[in-house]
C-alpha cells in the first residue's frame, strides 16, 4: 500500500490528501479476504508503515475522517493509526482528542478510543488527571466509560505500562456510585487490570468501599483476586 500524500482531497481541517488516503484504505479493505480484527490490524500496520514519515496533521486528519464516517471498524482503524504514529501521539492536544471522540455511542468505539488514544496520552502527560476526572463525572455515559477505561493503559503490561495505582483508584472513587451498566463493567475491568499490578491496593479499596460498589464489580474483582479469573471455571461433575 503506497500512501499518496499529494493527491487532491481535503477534510474539514484543510489537510491535503485525506480523501485519497481514505479511498486507498477502503480499497485495501474491500480486497481483504475477511473483515476480522486480525485482518484489519494487518492492513492498519501496512498503512502505518506507509505513513511513518507523514505529518501528524495528515494522520490525524485521516483518523478524524474515519471517526466522522463512523462505519464498521472505522474508529478502530482511526484510533490505531494515531496510536501507531509517534509524531501524532507525542504532541496530541486536548482539542484533537475531543475531535477524535466526537459521536462516541457504543462500548467498542469507546474502548478503542480509551485504550489506544486517551489512556496512553494520559500516561505520558498529554492529558491531565483533571480532564479524565471531568469525563468520569460527565452526564454522557460514553465519556464516563472512556474516563474509566483510560485507566487500563496505565496498568496493562501489554501496552507498556508500569502501573499507576493512585491515578486508577482516584478515578475509581469518582465512579464508585455510578450504576450505568457500561460504567460498571468498565470499573470492573479497571480494577481487574490493576489487580495484576497491585492486588493489595485493590483488596484495601474493596475492604474500604466494597459496600458502595455495584455487586458485579465486587464479584468479578474478588474472583480475579482469588482465582486470577473474572469468572471461575465451573467444575465438571
Amino acid at each position: 500500500m503506497a500512501a499518496r500524500r499529494d493527491v487532491e482531497g481535503r477534510n474539514g481541517l484543510g489537510v491535503p490528501g485525506t480523501a485519497a488516503l481514505l479511498a486507498e484504505l477502503d480499497l485495501a479493505r474491500r480486497q481483504a479476504p475477511d473483515q476480522s480484527t486480525s485482518t484489519l490490524r494487518r492492513l492498519r500496520r501496512v498503512m502505518s508503515r506507509a505513513l511513518s514519515d507523514t505529518s501528524r496533521e495528515a494522520v490525524l486528519a485521516l483518523a478524524e475522517a474515519l471517526v466522522a464516517r463512523d462505519g464498521a471498524a472505522d474508529r478502530f482503524l482511526g484510533y490505531e493509526l494515531v496510536a501507531a504514529h509517534p509524531a501524532s501521539m507525542s504532541k496530541l492536544t486536548l482539542a484533537e482528542v475531543n475531535r477524535l471522540g466526537r459521536g462516541l455511542s457504543d462500548w467498542v468505539g469507546v474502548d478503542c478510543f480509551a485504550c489506544y488514544v486517551t489512556g496512553p496520552a494520559w500516561r505520558t502527560g498529554r492529558l491531565s488527571d483533571a480532564t479524565i476526572e471531568r469525563w468520569v463525572r460527565s452526564k454522557d455515559r460514553w465519556w464516563r466509560r472512556a474516563g474509566v477505561v483510560s485507566t487500563v493503559p496505565l496498568n496493562a503490561r501489554a501496552r507498556g505500562a508500569t502501573g499507576e495505582t493512585t491515578r486508577t483508584l482516584r478515578m475509581a472513587a469518582v465512579a464508585l456510585d455510578d450504576r450505568d451498566p457500561m460504567v460498571v463493567k468498565a470499573l470492573s475491568w479497571a480494577f481487574r487490570e490493576l489487580a495484576k499490578r497491585d492486588p493489595s491496593a485493590v483488596r484495601a479499596f474493596l475492604a474500604a468501599h466494597g459496600d458502595a460498589l455495584a455487586p458485579l464489580v465486587r464479584r468479578e474483582v474478588a474472583n480475579k483476586l482469588d482465582t486470577g479469573l473474572k469468572q471461575p471455571r465451573r467444575r465438571s461433575t
